[in-house]
């Protein structure tokens, strides 16, 4: 049996091929968009793939099973009653399929999603018993999955769904099974995923709380907070349900001049500029979002950006379009029009307006706090990061907060925003500029950088 997990950082995206070289077939679970990846390894190993299996319709980043389908031919599979509106096969709990030594079975386990289903896989070559299960959005690595994305309308009936997929059916299995889930760290459909991508059953009864409860306590647990969803997730669920767009089919990307993108800007389109927080606090164009390479891009992009807006790219040069682009396709932002040729070099050449988001030193606000002269300073960080300390006269406002709902405060006064090291600050910061706020600086290294120059912290 072939098998092979493959991982998409930051996104904390899981997939899987299985086959087996032997019987030259193999299937592909989960795939991400950009699924080039799955067609080189299956003929590195002699393999063509006929089948793609989706443990559910997910919520943080769009299928690559339309595009998989259009290069290989393979036959799409979700478990039955899935809400998808495609040509797909209808899986039936308990119904099994052999890729050569490769067998798998199906179980259906709603919870995360009403039709989410997991699969056992079992190395025939070795032994009839299962050798690993793919859990899906079920049972993640030190976690589970979040009940709450069917609406607030059905979270009482997954919550108990979920209860009993966990329980009676993940649970009941061979301590020694091995668990391997959709998703990893960095994935916003769960609260706290372990950075290891695989377990076992025995090991997540032992030492996965949400796995020792009684359904009373349970229901109780999952209807505590869950994290913030991006405005991409909607559109995403979409997507997935009708279809994406084959990518050759997506928005012809050009290369544009300054004319082009002020013209642009004016009938709607929204600047995204992934250069670095001094880059682009140097000189911008007036109103750009400022959100650069990390290990989390896709997912704050999906916080701050409109799924179906126009967008036009401020890169540092080609590979970097690439690689946003990329990003910007696995959370469906298809509709890239452009991005500025030259950069911001050619946008001041033209005589176009330019901003500036000037980084603060910690001197400078050290001093500022000290003389009075400080009017707000805002701390996007999370709440855990604020108990474990913040600055004297920070003013709380998770960074998911401020985008959900621009702060009520004068326009006209000087804003300071702080985060963990300046990152996340800038998109803040950027964001605010974009709502018309006139003097915003963000707190430059953020609270690393305020800890490191030996600054005060309260709380």
């Amino acid at each position: 049996m072939y098998f092979k997990q493959i991982a998409v950082e930051g996104m904390g995206c899981l997939s899987y091929l299985i086959g087996c070289p032997q019987a030259k077939v193999a299937c592909v679970v989960d795939p991400k968009r950009d699924v080039q990846t799955y067609i080189d390894l299956a003929r590195e190993n002699g393999m063509t793939i006929t089948h793609i299996f989706e443990t559910h319709i997910h919520a943080d980043h769009v299928s690559g099973n339309q595009e998989l389908r259009s290069r290989t031919g393979a036959r799409i599979c979700f478990m039955e009653d899935t809400p998808v509106t495609f040509d797909h096969l209808a899986l039936t709990q308990g119904q099994t399929m052999d890729f050569g030594n490769a067998h798998l079975g199906f179980l259906k386990t709603p919870g995360h999603t009403p039709n989410a289903m997991s699969i056992l896989v079992s190395d025939l070559a070795r032994s009839q018993d299962p050798w690993l299960v793919l859990t899906g959005d079920c049972l993640f690595v030190g976690d589970i999955g979040r009940p709450d994305l069917a609406g607030k309308e059905r979270i009482d009936e997954q919550i108990d769904n979920l209860y009993h997929s966990l329980y009676n059916k993940l649970g009941v299995m061979a301590n020694d099974l091995e668990v391997f889930p959709a998703h990893g760290e960095g994935s916003l459909c769960g609260r706290g995923m372990s950075s290891k991508s695989n377990s076992t059953i025995g090991f997540e009864k032992r030492n996965n709380d949400l796995l020792n409860l009684d359904l009373e306590q349970f229901q109780v647990r999952m209807k505590q907070s869950f994290p913030e969803r991006p405005k991409s997730f909607a559109h995403i669920i979409k997507t997935n349900q009708t279809g994406a767009p084959l990518l050759d089919r997506c928005p012809m990307v050009r290369d544009m001049a300054p004319f082009q993108v002020k013209a642009e800007i004016r009938k709607g389109a929204l600047v995204l500029d992934t250069r670095d927080t001094a880059a682009f606090g140097g000189v911008h164009i007036p109103g750009a979002i400022n959100i650069g390479f990390a290990k989390q891009t896709a997912n704050w992009i999906g916080m701050v950006i409109a799924p179906k807006v126009p967008i036009i790219l401020i890169v540092s040069d080609e590979k970097a379009y690439d690689e946003m682009r990329l990003h910007l396709h696995r959370i469906g932002y298809d509709n890239i029009i452009g991005y500025l040729y030259g950069g911001m070099a050619a946008w001041q050449e033209a005589g176009l307006p330019i901003r500036q988001l000037w980084q603060i030193s910690t001197e400078k606000l050290g001093q500022k706090i000290e003389t009075g002269r400080l009017d707000y300073l805002l701390d996007v960080r999370t709440p855990g990061e604020w108990e474990g300390g913040h600055i004297d006269h920070a003013i709380h406002l998770p960074l998911t907060a401020l985008l959900r709902e621009t702060p009520d405060i004068p326009r006209d006064k000087e804003v300071i925003v702080a985060c963990g090291v300046g990152y996340r600050g800038n998109i803040a910061a950027s964001f605010l500029q974009s709502q018309g706020f006139e003097h915003v600086h963000s707190l430059a290294g953020g609270m690393t950088a305020w800890i490191n120059s030996g600054q005060p912290l309260v709380g």
